[in-house]
């Protein structure tokens, strides 16, 4: 397919102001986070090269991916307005084009932007996030736990691993128990005073009580140590805010599975940030076809009321995108149906407004 005068013109201007308008915010919240962060930054000697590269070179992608859907937004209902305000729509129109062939160009462009997102949630931000977040460890404040407790995991069918508390500086778990199951049936059970973490698998058992059972008859060992290889890693142990959002989709999708296999429930997060990174791409279809249904008729109230309403509904879209996530992470929706919810309903809205839309 070629592209017409028509087509880049539009994609010009639609690229043109989408980049303008992100740059522009993107400054503004560096600018504001410098001014937040620069006593931590000065109080932990953060050298002035990390601050630059491991922090704001990572710091930009991130935002960049987390505004397009409302610039996106934005980008339409200016330069639309603006094309309607000097009667160029008319004109164009005029000429016999159709409003479909007009809206192409549109299409075009938030293909473009969609397929942008999708490559720096998946590929690109993941590992940004790990050095910015790193960062933010050493030289802003230290928000990952160095222990966990409660930890109930199935490390391999049928075999459940507990342990009361795992110190994870020193690679040392307390009062711990595994459990072999055949079916329903247990098998065995290792009680012990702690665990110590040896290599890649391999785990020492102290001060350690076996219980092998046989029907009406059970075994009972005692030992002081005994190593054995138990299928989880100390890293398992831990889930720390924006954890998910350091795994490229492959990473995020391995993990999940894992997870469930080991009957872990606190996963919801990273359901939603993997449904997320597939559903948030759409929004840049949906929201231009709202921008360009809504902007391409010239109106007493100018551009001025184009932008509100259009503010309007793109802030109602990210609240109801929120609200949706939260419902799902407190079990009220599947991640699935909540990351996709709002697409499907603003989907609706689109074609209603593209329908009454100016032909």
């Amino acid at each position: 397919m070629l592209l017409k005068r028509l087509d880049t013109y539009i994609i010009k201007k639609f690229l043109g102001t989408f980049f303008l308008s992100i740059a522009m915010i993107i400054v503004i919240a560096v600018v504001f986070d410098v001014s937040e962060k620069i006593d931590d930054f000065m109080e932990h000697n953060a050298p002035l090269s990390a601050i630059v590269f491991d922090y704001y070179c990572n710091f930009i992608p991130y935002f960049v991916n987390l505004f397009s859907p409302l610039f996106t937004f934005i980008a339409v209902i200016l330069f639309t307005s603006k094309l309607a305000e000097n009667s160029e729509i008319i004109a164009i129109l005029s000429t016999g084009t159709s409003f479909n062939r007009l809206v192409r160009p549109y299409m075009i462009s938030a293909g473009i932007i969609a397929l942008l997102t999708f490559i720096l949630s998946g590929y690109v931000i993941p590992p940004a996030n790990t050095e910015r977040l790193d960062f933010q460890e050493e030289y802003v404040k230290k928000k990952r736990s160095d222990n966990a407790t409660k930890i109930q995991m199935e490390v391999a069918p049928g075999e459940i691993l507990y342990i009361d508390y795992y110190d994870k500086l020193n690679n040392i778990g307390f009062r711990t128990s595994l459990e072999k199951f055949d079916g329903k049936k247990l098998v065995s059970r290792i009680t012990a005073d702690s665990i110590v973490w040896d290599s890649a698998q391999s785990w020492s058992i102290r001060k350690y009580i076996r219980r092998d059972f046989d029907g009406m008859y059970e075994k009972m060992t005692k030992g002081s140590r005994v190593d054995t290889v138990i299928p989880v890693e100390p890293d398992e142990f831990f889930t720390y805010k924006g954890m998910y959002e350091q795994m490229k989709n492959g990473e995020l999708k391995e993990y999940i599975e894992k997870q469930k296999s080991r009957g872990v429930g606190t996963i919801k997060e990273f359901e939603i940030e993997y449904e997320k990174r597939f559903s948030f791409p759409f929004a840049a279809f949906i929201l231009t076809l709202i921008g360009v249904s809504l902007s391409s008729k010239k109106v007493k109230g100018g551009m001025g009321l184009n932008l509100g309403f259009g503010l309007l509904l793109s802030f109602s879209y990210i609240m109801f995108y929120t609200i949706s996530s939260t419902f799902a992470i407190n079990g009220s929706l599947s991640p699935t149906l909540a990351v996709w919810l709002p697409n499907i309903v603003f989907a609706v809205i689109a074609a209603i407004l593209y329908r009454k839309a100016p032909k």
